[in-house]
């Protein structure tokens, strides 16, 4: 339990440090490790991440879709074949980041429209208006991406160390 925690507070900090660039953070590469490494506990860290994120900004309105929009990246990395070679792997972990990133406002915008009243047309002008932004988030995704599959593989033999004595 004090690994995860100390894994989400890892996903608050890095969010922090990168917050002079907007849109760009290690969140997605880090909820995908997690699934990864960790299977269905690698959840716990993105748990504390998202009461972190509500207790340092505030439990504000726009805090409610990150029960949903990260679940859905952990989801989608639970779901991805557990042994694929690294020539598949990275560009696929990349991909799988970067798809998120650029859907991000398309996933956040059904609860914008039920929040706020948005008809069909406000909510897809909503969309419209953020998609640069999503497009920026899924530039640093894909890049952040290329991280997941070789600490995938540090995180996975430090695993098999301490269960073998070695710590």
């Amino acid at each position: 339990m004090v690994l995860f925690a100390f894994f989400g507070a890892l996903m608050f900090t890095s969010k922090q440090i990168l917050e002079f660039l907007p849109n760009v953070h290690m969140l997605g590469m880090f909820t995908m490790l997690f699934a990864i490494v960790y299977r269905s506990k690698g959840i716990i860290p993105v748990i504390v991440f998202i009461l972190l994120e509500g207790a340092y900004t505030g439990f504000g309105i726009w805090w409610i879709p990150y029960w949903y929009l990260w679940p859905i990246l952990f989801l989608v990395a639970l779901a991805l074949p557990r042994k694929m070679p690294p020539k598949i792997a990275v560009p696929v972990y990349m991909i799988v980041c970067a798809l998120h990133g650029l859907c991000y406002g398309t996933l956040y915008a059904p609860f914008q429209a039920i929040a706020f009243g948005l008809s069909l047309k406000g909510t897809l002008a909503w969309i419209a208006s953020g998609f640069p932004w999503d497009c920026v988030h899924a530039a640093g995704n894909f890049c952040f991406g290329a991280l997941v599959y070789p600490l995938s593989r540090l995180l996975l033999k430090l695993e098999n160390s301490a269960n073998n004595g070695y710590y």
